[in-house]
């Protein structure tokens, strides 16, 4: 069932969504060569509990951590580890929510630990870039089809491939919530958008094939040709003026 928020409850996600943009901020400045992801984890734990507000993850059907941190051909549900160490020319996907007075926000990113080939570059460039594309399609009136389209159309343009197992979400007072955000589809066809509904919006792309495995933890997902993926992700508010990104730092 897709759950329509009203407009108070809209203002308080809000907070939500800003503590977590915040968050994945931190993280992202402590991306760099020798950090361990599980001290990154840390890092994004302690301030969003510093806020007064608790990890969305952390527990989460069983995750063991406060954030997912993905490496290289690690599309998704990345465990953080003291014994994985990042070193330059990673490029290291973050995901991370935040759940505060009742609401979750939800976003990740993909940055670069230190200078990344052009190749990489690229590939980030274009999973940012078809988020965007498909935000601009997140308008009252349109339906999920026309944002997944508008993601695969970008993405595939520039010889990517977009992730069919994973897909993005509705998001509020549960982390996941109706309906489905495939970042692909039929102009035109799925659930209608309307003002009040909250939805996560995240690219998955790879250089290669779409196809992913879990590995035997039963989280992290590896791309099956071992080729590199990347991870955007926003909260966006449909509303009647068109989309509001709730997960942006001010």
């Amino acid at each position: 069932m897709v759950i329509v928020k009203t407009a108070r409850e809209i203002s308080k996600m809000k907070d939500a969504c800003r503590i977590s943009a915040e968050a994945l901020r931190v993280a992202g400045e402590a991306v760099k060569p020798g950090i361990t992801t599980y001290e990154i984890d840390t890092i994004v734990r302690k301030y969003i509990e510093k806020q007064g507000a608790t990890p969305s993850f952390l527990g989460y059907g069983g995750f063991p951590a406060s954030a997912c941190i993905s490496v290289n051909n690690v599309v998704i549900h990345g465990i953080p580890s003291k014994k994985q160490i990042l070193k330059e020319g990673d490029i290291v996907s973050v995901d991370v929510g935040a759940f505060y007075e009742g609401f979750h926000g939800d976003n990740a990113y993909t940055f670069a630990c230190g200078k990344i080939s052009d190749e990489a570059q690229r590939l980030l460039d274009a999973t940012k870039e078809g988020l965007f594309e498909g935000i601009k399609m997140a308008v009252a009136g349109n339906r999920v089809g026309d944002i997944g389209s508008a993601v695969q159309k970008y993405v595939e343009a520039r010889s990517y491939s977009v992730v069919r197992d994973f897909v993005g979400h509705g998001v509020g007072a549960k982390l996941h919530e109706d309906p489905s955000i495939p970042n692909y589809g039929t102009p035109g066809r799925g659930v209608r958008l309307l003002p009040g509904m909250t939805i996560a919006i995240e690219p998955m792309v790879t250089q290669g094939s779409y196809e992913v495995r879990v590995l035997d933890d039963e989280w992290t997902t590896v791309t099956v040709d071992g080729k590199l993926a990347a991870h955007f992700e926003h909260t966006v508010a449909i509303t009647p003026d068109g989309p509001k990104i709730m997960t942006l730092c001010d």
